[in-house]
């Protein structure tokens, strides 16, 4: 039987590991009301890129103006009590040297001057929460990002707390992405030297330019047995929008193996095995340990050696033993592999 054969030769292959991974901004804010009042206007459109200290929304600002006088007011009458205080207890203390008057009096107005500091420092304290809060009347965004849906419209009453959300903002450049590794995959990255991440969409397409690894789980997940792993990536375009699915490729450096077809790999029920060109030009099935896909071929780490014809064609029709015409392959597995996508 006429059979096209490859002729196996071990060369580097880069260590690959494909997984499914979810993307999600690298800061994500709730922006909420710090103070309560009715919303008087919202400054951005939805789904915008603010900047950082943007102002998004306006809030009633009248009560804490008000609220504002009053406590200058109290701050005015404060300072007053704590002058006259202190005039009357540098008027008693040379009567009291002289015991003119009682060292009871004396002590009386030096309480009396630290009693109105104390009022004084206490409405000082009033002005500036009451200037804190009206500053709170106008909501500004924390960082730069992408803004959310405004959950509140104008007209609304807001509150501090749980019922004070009024949207979000997430930062999407750069932006990070979630997958896990199984334990043998993990295992593989602790022993390698990680040189590349990269994000592609299904059909093999690259989405962002290479990424590194900023975090990894110190413990593995007891239900699932994975590793949790993260990646950070550039995202100035918006490439990539928070909660997208996205394939990561990890490059874990190179190791030597053999590149086969993918279709020339078959599987019984003790695994993967290969066609090869046995003694007496014979076909002969191989068990191979097979890695992962590199293009179009399957990365072999075991079970051919260099030289090894590996039969590619007419492999439904091939028996142990059967006697095969070899012919080699117009153009090496390594050639087709290095132009063709995952």
């Amino acid at each position: 039987m006429p059979v096209t054969v490859l002729n196996a030769q071990a060369q580097q292959v880069p260590r690959l590991v494909e997984v499914i991974g979810q993307a999600e901004g690298s800061r994500e804010i709730e922006i909420r009301s710090r103070v309560t009042g009715i919303l008087e206007k919202r400054l951005f459109q939805e789904g915008e890129a603010v900047a950082a200290g943007a102002a998004l929304y306006y809030i009633e600002r009248a009560p804490f103006e008000i609220a504002l006088a009053q406590a200058r007011a109290a701050l005015a009458q404060e300072s007053a009590r704590a002058e006259q205080a202190g005039r009357e207890e540098r008027r008693l203390m040379p009567l009291a040297d002289k015991q003119a008057i009682s060292r009871r009096e004396y002590d009386d107005a030096v309480s009396a001057v630290r009693t109105t500091n104390a009022a004084l420092e206490t409405a000082k304290a009033r002005v500036r929460e009451a200037e804190l809060n009206l500053s709170y009347t106008t909501v500004r965004a924390p960082i730069a990002g992408i803004t959310g849906r405004s959950v509140r419209s104008e007209g609304s009453l807001v509150t501090p707390g749980s019922d004070g959300l009024l949207t979000t903002i997430g930062q999407t450049d750069p932006i990070w992405v979630r997958f896990a590794f199984s334990e043998s995959q993990y295992a593989a990255l602790r022993q390698g030297k990680v040189q590349e991440v990269s994000l592609h969409r299904a059909d093999g397409a690259p989405l962002a330019a290479s990424g590194r690894l900023n975090f990894a789980a110190t413990s593995i997940d007891p239900r699932l047995g994975t590793v949790a792993l993260r990646a950070e990536f550039a995202n100035s375009k918006l490439a990539i929008l928070p909660g997208q699915f996205v394939q990561a490729r990890v490059n874990l450096g190179e190791r030597a193996a053999f590149l086969v077809p993918q279709h020339a790999v078959m599987q019984n029920d003790q695994g993967r095995f290969v066609w090869i060109v046995g003694a007496g030009s014979t076909a002969t099935p191989t068990p191979v340990q097979a890695a992962e896909w590199l293009g179009r071929d399957w990365v072999i780490e075991g079970g051919l050696k260099p030289g090894d014809q590996v039969i590619v064609d007419n492999l439904i029709k091939l028996r142990p033993g059967a006697p095969v015409q070899a012919k080699p392959a117009s153009a090496p597995a390594s050639a087709a592999s290095s132009s063709s996508k995952p």
